[in-house]
């Protein structure tokens, strides 16, 4: 019996092992599976395997990406022909008679020299041998850390100089396309694999000198000059994958809940919030025959362009500290009224250096000959266009960008994510925006661990555990009435005005709230109805409406939402109310006039969320192309 028991091992044993290799060779042909458009294999398949990619050894690849730095190394040189062998005196020699003149050639030309005189001189002269070429270079390697952005880490490729000029490979920023065999380097380095090429198909060569990224450290302020580089950075390029990974995230979430993905326009004829800044549309500014006002006096006469433009940005900076700080509040309106006689002054010029001399930028337009026949704006939000789709088809979201023509902002346009959900209230709202905040959280965590390994090291070392904390932690739901009547505790140093109700709660008491009193992510709602748009739903005591925002800790407000109004009768006298032009808002107005339903939403920064994630600074340094106040470069 055990006879028979070990000999069915024995057969059991060599195909159990040759089904595990079989598992591994598949599993190893699907971890370099190529580009289906352009055949090549992502280093991400390669370089963040559990094993370093030692496991692939021997694999034939191709490989894309640019060079992130490089070095030359020389080999070995080529040893010297042996020394001639010594001939033997007994061999025969044969000599010509050729060769015997020859060798006599050198002692003829002295005797001619000596009785011929000087025009020998000349003759040796021409008949000097060309000097010899220079030697060939010695054969060398180029080692290339290359990176094509599809993770942190980079592969080592080494070329040899027979493949191609290393003067063409090593400049950073070169763009290579190559072929070639994996291999564990010969000695012991920080790769544990590397690419020996054996075929180079593609050169994108840099002009060093000209390349902006030529130096290993640029700092951010003077990539945001360079917007069209910055994703070959190793910071940039995570905070892109992190993005990604965020945008992944929010289709997941809303489709994964019944929530429908709407494209909201960006072109608008409303105000979507009653009292923001906006961006006018207008194809007339520039045409013939648009009629200019003549100008009766020149404020600039004069002033250098250079000198009022410099001022716009002083003035700038000033307001934007005013703004962040929130301490003095006349202050910071002086200073606004100071930056728009200026931004006006800057105007002003520059319109008599566009056209004649005596006129002003300021045109008599009629927007009935615009191309849209009506005065058009960039939207500021997509919730009130999502209202009228969730009022028929339920849930739904939209992720797009939103602009703000406000000077004092750090950037001019954003990405933001809106929803609007029908038959349902407040307190479900606020219920979805921490559902998603989380699961933004996790998804990060869960499917950008290289990424955050590389942002905690240079940027922020307790972002991993920071989002760790969001997801664990209890969200704190408070009024605004209880969060102004929490600052009653708070030294009277803290804060240089004290706090009253119907203040607006700045950036410092909103964080203070986060981070000093509570320690964790906030949610306050039930805002006088002064502080939030007109849409929000009017409260029973007729001074607060239901909206609310969430904070978090290091990062600020993420989200901002309400119930909105679905009572006709309310929506119409706080548009009446606010002195909004109502033709605007007939159309918001129609979707209560026939068919309403209680409803709400939200809209999350985009942009913020990924500045959080991060743990950058700067909102411009996660945005791909980030536009703001006298910076647009492409």
């Amino acid at each position: 019996m055990a006879t028979e028991q070990q000999h069915q091992l024995q057969q059991e044993q060599p195909q159990h092992e040759q089904q595990k290799q079989e598992e591994e060779a598949a599993a190893m042909l699907v971890a370099v599976t190529t580009c289906k458009y352009s055949n090549r294999v992502l280093l991400k398949t390669i370089l963040e395997r559990d094993d370093g990619g030692v496991g692939l050894v021997g694999k034939r690849v191709l490989i894309g990406g640019w060079v992130k730095s490089s070095k030359e190394e020389t080999k070995d040189p080529v040893p010297p022909p042996p020394p001639p062998q010594a001939v033997d005196k007994e061999s025969k020699v044969e000599i010509s008679c050729v060769e015997i003149i020859q060798s006599r050639i050198p002692f003829f030309r002295s005797i001619i020299n000596v009785l011929g005189g000087g025009n020998y001189h000349v003759r040796e002269k021409l008949e000097k041998p060309a000097p010899r070429p220079l030697p060939p270079p010695p054969p060398s390697i180029a080692f290339l850390q290359v990176s094509d952005g599809s993770c942190v880490a980079t592969l080592q490729v080494h070329v040899a100089s027979s493949i191609a000029p290393p003067c063409q490979l090593l400049p950073i920023g070169t763009c290579i396309l190559v072929e070639g065999v994996l291999m564990q380097p010969l000695v012991p380095r920080k790769h544990v694999i590397e690419l020996k090429v054996e075929r180079i198909l593609h050169i994108g060569t840099v002009e060093h000198d000209k390349y902006p990224l030529s130096k290993k450290k640029v700092p951010f302020e003077m990539l945001r000059d360079y917007s069209q580089f910055r994703p070959r950075t190793t910071t940039v390029a995570s905070v892109v994958r992190i993005s990604n990974a965020l945008t992944f995230a929010t289709h997941t979430f809303f489709q994964n809940h019944g929530f429908l993905y709407v494209q909201v326009p960006i072109i608008t004829t409303t105000d979507c919030e009653g009292f923001s800044e906006k961006f006018q549309v207008t194809t007339l500014l520039g045409k013939a025959d648009i009629k200019v006002k003549p100008n009766t006096r020149n404020e600039t006469d004069g002033v250098s362009p250079e000198v009022i433009k410099s001022a716009v940005k002083e003035k700038s900076k000033v307001i934007e500290e005013l703004k962040r700080s929130e301490s003095n509040k006349e202050a910071l309106t002086v200073a606004v009224q100071d930056f728009h006689k200026t931004n006006e002054l800057a105007s002003q010029l520059e319109a008599r250096e566009k056209s004649k001399p005596g006129t002003s930028l300021k045109a008599d337009i009629k927007f009935s000959e615009d191309f849209f026949a009506r005065q058009t704006y960039l939207t500021v939000s997509g919730r009130l266009h999502l209202e009228s789709h969730a009022c028929a088809l339920g849930n739904v979201y939209s992720v797009g960008p939103r602009f703000r023509a406000d000077s004092t902002k750090r950037v001019a346009e954003m990405s933001m994510i809106d929803i609007e959900m029908a038959f349902s209230q407040l307190e479900d709202a606020m219920s979805c925006a921490d559902d998603f905040f989380k699961f933004l959280c996790k998804w990060i965590l869960d499917n950008c661990s290289e990424d955050l390994k590389f942002v905690s090291k240079r940027i922020n070392k307790t972002c991993t555990a920071h989002l760790q904390s969001m997801i664990s932690t209890t969200i704190e739901k408070i009024s605004y009435a209880d969060a102004v009547n929490s600052f009653k505790q708070v030294a009277d140093n803290k804060f240089e005005k004290k706090l009253e109700w119907g203040d607006v709660l700045t950036a410092d008491h909103l964080s203070y709230l986060a981070e000093e009193i509570y320690n964790k992510p906030v949610i306050i709602y039930n805002y006088p109805k002064e502080v939030k748009p007109f849409y929000a739903r009017l409260n029973d005591d007729r001074k607060t409406v239901a909206a609310f925002d969430m904070v978090v800790p290091k990062a600020g407000t993420l989200i901002s939402g309400s119930q909105n109004e679905e009572r006709f009768d309310m929506l119409s006298s706080r548009i009446k109310e606010l002195g909004l032009p109502r033709e605007q808002y007939e159309w918001y107005l129609d979707l209560r006039r026939h068919g309403t339903v209680k409803h709400s939403g939200f809209s999350l920064g985009f942009d913020h969320m990924v500045l959080f994630a991060t743990g950058l600074t700067d909102i411009r340094d996660v945005i791909p192309f980030p536009r703001s106040f006298g910076k647009a470069n492409n």
